[in-house]
């Protein structure tokens, strides 16, 4: 086996994480900014020729995470819970093929489900497919809000969705709920919130509305007719999102998520911690693992059209939208600087200075001094940095002070 290197002084890691996109949803949401097409049912052949295509994908990209250890699958979307559990179960194998993890070492499997009869029908079938964790779009469990939203589903079919995950056997399940919405006041996601509780989810991911150029939502902004809840509702709101789940147990642990001791999500600290991610599909955004020529490791994004995208896989040929982003030094640090301040931990110090050569006052002092001047950081004896609770609110301004 070969023994995976490390170029930098930074992030040492032996393992990967794998993210699969599926581009698939029932409906197009009007604030949805991912590469997603609708589709209300698949075509067999059109879910089979995509799946060659990502296991083809995965294959051919295989070789620069070579001797890695599997430590996360996570299938995103759009909605990868209409792929039929064989699908499912297709990837989970070629993922283990790809990279075995070692001997006891587990592996976070993580399907989004969206809730809806077919894929409630479907949950039994992928867990015995190897899913672990479901990630569940609950959005709302308000059925006014769900449909100035432009959800699918109402909050019964939520809460059904709910209740059939432990009946398949799941025993983590993370909720998405998204707040200041057009319409939902605070007692709206008050009683969002007490819903939320009382299924006793393990994991909560709470997102702001935004409403992103190119979106029918974000069209509708910029024409004047739809606003944005006011900030200072939506500071009250996020707020409320913290106290209420905190007072059930449910820990924030990074800026949008939420979860009891123990079941955090593995692959998505990948992302704020800086570490290799192999991403296939449609939009898939890879992180590869630093070599001698980019110390600070490469970003590939890959098309976001599917007919384009199939077309290149089938063809033999790399699936990249555009040519790869080499990370250089002072963008890495930007980066390592901001993802770690999202979570609760925050920044460490010694392991900046371990990559980087020096801690982060040796590159951003003026900086620092600012933040921690205006209460929005606070800064340990040793160097390491925080958000405090102002600057979570403002942590927008904050992570602009690192670019």
């Amino acid at each position: 086996m070969v023994t995976p290197r490390t170029y930098h002084r930074g992030v040492s890691d032996a393992t990967v994480g794998i993210y699969v996109h599926v581009p698939w949803c029932e409906r197009v949401c009007p604030y949805c900014d991912f590469a997603v097409v609708a589709a209300r049912r698949l075509a067999p052949e059109r879910e089979d020729r995509y799946l060659g295509a990502l296991c083809a994908e995965l294959t051919a990209r295989a070789g620069a995470f070579a001797g890695r250890r599997l430590a996360s699958l996570y299938l995103g979307g759009g909605t990868p819970s209409l792929l039929r559990p064989t699908s499912v179960r297709r990837l989970v194998e070629a993922a283990h093929a790809a990279f075995p993890p070692g001997a006891g070492e587990p592996v976070e499997i993580t399907l989004e489900v969206n809730p809806s009869t077919l894929e409630r029908e479907r949950l039994p079938g992928f867990r015995e497919a190897g899913v672990g964790r479901v990630s569940v779009g609950i959005q709302s469990f308000d059925d006014g809000v769900l449909k100035r939203l432009g959800r699918a589903h109402r909050a019964a079919e939520g809460h059904a969705t709910l209740s059939a995950c432990r009946a398949a056997g799941f025993a983590n399940v993370s909720l998405d709920l998204l707040f200041a919405a057009p319409g939902q006041g605070e007692a709206a996601l008050a009683r969002d919130l007490e819903q939320a509780v009382a299924f006793g989810p393990e994991h909560v991911s709470a997102y702001e509305l935004t409403f992103e150029a190119g979106t029918p939502f974000g069209r509708a902004v910029a024409r004047g007719r739809l606003a944005p809840a006011p900030e200072e509702r939506a500071v009250a709101m996020l707020e409320l999102v913290e106290s209420r789940l905190a007072a059930a147990g449910i820990a924030r642990y990074e800026l949008s998520n939420y979860a009891r001791p123990g079941f955090e999500s593995a692959h998505n600290r990948r992302y704020w911690e800086r570490r290799a991610v192999l991403a296939v599909g449609v939009g898939a955004v890879s992180l590869d693992p630093p070599v001698l020529e980019a110390p600070f490791g490469v970003r590939r994004a890959n098309l976001r059209e599917e007919s384009a995208y199939l077309s290149r896989i089938e063809a033999g040929a790399a699936a990249e939208a555009g040519p790869p982003e080499v990370l250089g030094a002072r963008a890495a640090r930007g980066e390592a600087a901001f993802l770690a301040l999202r979570t609760a931990r925050g920044l460490p110090a010694r392991g900046f200075a371990a990559e980087f050569g020096a801690p982060p006052r040796g590159f951003f002092e003026a900086e620092i001094e600012r933040l921690v001047a205006a209460g929005l950081l606070e800064e340990g004896p040793g160097g390491d940095l925080r958000l405090t609770a102002r600057g979570r609110l403002l942590s927008d301004s904050v992570f602009a002070e690192f670019f």
